[in-house]
C-alpha cells in the first residue's frame, strides 16, 4: 500500500485565506501516487489494471479503495473501465473541474465490484468516499466502511459507501452514530455536498444506511462482479 503523508487540502487553503493561486497550488501539491506513469496530459497508468488488478477487501475486512480524487480537490478523474487507467474527464473539450466546493473526502472506487444496470445501478464499480486527509491520486488504501449514502443520479442508483482512514482523526470511528457523536455535522456536510455538487435537482439523497447495510451492499457488488466476469469468460470461450 502507498504511504499517506499529510497534505494541504483545498478546504485548508480556503480557511487560511491563501486565495485562488494558493488553492491551485494546493491541488497540484496533492499529486499522484509514486509509480504511476503519465500518458499524455489526462491519463495515469499504474502497474495493474485499477479495476481488475486489486482485491476488493483485505483479510481483515477493510475495503481497498482506489483514490481517484483526493480530499479537497476538484479535478474530476475517474477509472476507465476498458484500460484500467485513471483519466481526467474531458467535457466540452476541456478537462472537467467540479464547479462546487472541493470533495469532502478521498473519492474513488472499490476494485472488482459492480453495481449492475439490471439492478438499477450505473454499471460501474462501487463508489466510496473516505474521510480523512488527502492522499495522492492513484493510491490504493485500506479503509473501514461505516455506512452508505443512498443516492439517485438522474434515475440511476448511485450509492456512495462512506469509509474512514485508519491513520486519521476518523480512524476509531466504526459507525455512523459514532461519526455523528465525535464529529457533529460531518455526515450532513457529506450528504449536502453530494446532493448539490452537480447542480440543482440532478442528485437526490435517500438518506444513510448503517454499516451492516453498507457491508451487504459491498458483498453484493463483489458477487455481481464475479458473476459478470464469469459470464464474460464463458461467452469468450463459446465464440
Amino acid at each position: 500500500m502507498t504511504a499517506r503523508p499529510p497534505r494541504l487540502t483545498l478546504f485548508a487553503a480556503l480557511v487560511l485565506g491563501i486565495g485562488v493561486g494558493g488553492v491551485a497550488a494546493a491541488q497540484q501539491a496533492v499529486g499522484h501516487a509514486p509509480g504511476l506513469r503519465a500518458i499524455g496530459r489526462y491519463t495515469l497508468a499504474g502497474d495493474k489494471h485499477f479495476i481488475h488488478g486489486y482485491e476488493p477487501v483485505d483479510p481483515d475486512g477493510a475495503a481497498h479503495v482506489v483514490v481517484e480524487i483526493p480530499t479537497g480537490t476538484s479535478q474530476k478523474w475517474e477509472t476507465d473501465k476498458a484500460s484500467g487507467r485513471l483519466v481526467w474527464e474531458v467535457e466540452d473539450g476541456a478537462p472537467r473541474m467540479v464547479a462546487y466546493l472541493g470533495y469532502p473526502g478521498n473519492y474513488g472506487m472499490i476494485p472488482r465490484t459492480l453495481l449492475p444496470k439490471k439492478q438499477g445501478g450505473d454499471g460501474d464499480p462501487l463508489d466510496v468516499l473516505v474521510l480523512g486527509p488527502a492522499v495522492p491520486r492513484g493510491s490504493v488504501v485500506p479503509a473501514r466502511v461505516i455506512g452508505v449514502l443512498r443516492m439517485v443520479d438522474r434515475g440511476e442508483r448511485d450509492d456512495k459507501l462512506i469509509a474512514v482512514l485508519a491513520d486519521s482523526c476518523f480512524g476509531k470511528v466504526t459507525t455512523l452514530e459514532e461519526l455523528q457523536k465525535q464529529f457533529p455535522g460531518a455526515a450532513q456536510i457529506v450528504e449536502t455536498w453530494f446532493t448539490n455538487y452537480k447542480g440543482p435537482g440532478k442528485m437526490q439523497s435517500r438518506g444513510y444506511a448503517d454499516a451492516d447495510q453498507a457491508q451487504a451492499l459491498l458483498d453484493a457488488a463483489i458477487e455481481a462482479y464475479r458473476v459478470n466476469e464469469a459470464a464474460a469468460e464463458q461467452s469468450a470461450v463459446g465464440r
